[in-house]
């Protein structure tokens, strides 16, 4: 059997001062002394040979003990306790003077740790660029607030499940960093796709870094096209005024008959262009939004009874206000009803809006939905000069765009995946 280490200094303490004792009781019981004596000395000289043998391993095993629960408590993370009165000057009190150190030390880097992964936390989730992290399986272990309203889900629901069904496997492989065309729930556009690697637990985890590069590539598309219709706007508006006010003074002699529908004929056209000039003009001056309380529910109902042609079936969701430009958001609305009842006369079909709330409670989404043939072609409906109708300006949805980015919000438009016909989507703060 194994003795413990308080059992041995036991036996070593009774043992060190067992002949003492023993010569002690030797010469008491063999000397001339009263039984009185003998018994008083003898029980004397056991208890104090059993006093300080039991002091002595208390003053062994105790500090110990101490030692043993400070490290214990240290390998719980626990840095409350510390050993009293540590004296320097014995290797004892030094031992205990340099744990409380220790302790001391480590509680102050796990205070750090803690602050540094909150301050971290905190970044993470105030950041408007979307951050995911990865396993060596491709499953998701990481996402932040950028990240699960990209995916239109919370975290509890993400977490675990792979990059592919999330549709950012593609992220995954591939040179980084690289911009890539993304079709997200919540979201479609460019994004710049940055990866890196890092290990936890031993085991290789991945994570990528998406910016959404669409809207800072919109806005030098748009500040390039804002130049280019000033520069237009001045040369054009130079030489059509003259013209047209020498053709109206022509207008006024007495002329053929020919001539006079020639004048008439410029006259025209250069109001045509002129007026043509100023819808472009309003691109390049759109002012910023003057927020205030906007009812949605009126809001929608105002906006879709405007449109005579046909009825526009409002579908009724939650009641919500949300801070924003009254007035341009009516115009927005006015853009994409009247385009879906564009597309929409003649088919016999309907127009549809409707409206919820997503993100957790953090935008509205309206959709206007149409039963008219789609879109044939997607990628330069936000083109400034681009459109698919042959009375069409090309100003309508650019402006619409630059409404909805002015509030903080974006605006996409798709071919229905459920039905033939297109939808818009708004998608703005609350």
């Amino acid at each position: 059997m194994t003795l413990s280490h308080e059992q041995r200094v036991t036996r070593l303490a009774l043992a060190g001062g067992l002949p003492a004792l023993a010569v002690a009781m030797w010469l008491l019981w063999t000397g001339d002394w009263t039984a009185k004596v003998q018994w008083t000395l003898s029980v004397l000289l056991l208890g104090t040979w059993l006093g300080f043998a039991f002091a002595l391993r208390e003053r062994v095993v105790r500090p110990l003990q101490t030692l043993s629960n400070m490290l214990a408590a240290l390998r719980e993370q626990d840095y409350s306790l510390r050993a009293r009165r540590p004296n320097a000057e014995d290797s004892l009190g030094l031992a205990m003077l340099e744990l409380n150190i220790l302790t001391e030390e480590m509680k102050q880097r796990r205070l750090g740790a803690l602050e540094a992964t909150a301050l971290l936390e905190r970044v993470m989730a105030e950041i408007d660029v979307a951050v995911f992290a990865f396993d060596e399986t491709e499953a998701l272990r990481l996402v932040n607030r950028s990240g699960t309203r990209l995916l239109a889900q919370p975290a509890e629901r993400l977490l675990g499940r792979r990059a592919e069904d999330l549709g950012l496997g593609e992220c995954l492989r591939g040179d980084a960093p690289r911009v890539l065309e993304l079709e997200l729930p919540a979201a479609r556009g460019r994004w710049e796709v940055r990866r890196g690697g890092f290990r936890q637990g031993g085991l290789p985890h991945q994570f990528i870094v998406l910016a959404d590069v669409s809207r800072t590539l919109r806005q030098e598309e748009r500040q390039a096209w804002q130049r280019l219709i000033r520069v237009l706007g001045h040369e054009i508006n130079n030489s059509l005024t003259p013209i047209k006010s020498v053709a109206q003074r022509l207008q006024a002699l007495s002329l053929g008959e020919e001539a006079r529908r020639g004048l008439e004929l410029i006259a025209g056209r250069t109001e045509s262009l002129t007026r043509f000039l100023a819808g472009y003009a309003r691109l390049a001056r759109l002012p910023p939004p003057k927020l205030g309380p906007v009812d949605v529910q009126a809001w929608v109902q105002r906006v879709s009874r405007l449109e005579t042609r046909l009825a526009v079936d409002v579908v009724p969701g939650p009641v919500r206000a949300l801070q924003a430009d009254g007035d341009q958001l009516d115009q927005l609305l006015i853009n994409l009803i009247t385009n879906a009842a564009d597309a929409t006369l003649g088919s016999g079909g309907a127009v549809r809006v409707r409206w919820d709330v997503t993100g957790g409670g953090s935008e509205l989404e309206v959709v206007v939905e149409d039963d008219g043939p789609g879109l044939p072609e997607t990628a330069n409906l936000f083109v400034p000069f681009f459109t698919t109708k042959p009375q069409g300006t090309g100003i309508g949805l650019v402006l619409s765009r630059q409404i909805a980015e002015a509030h903080g919000g974006r605006l996409t438009l798709a071919n229905r995946r459920n039905g033939h016909g297109c939808e818009a989507r708004l998608r703005l703060p609350l």
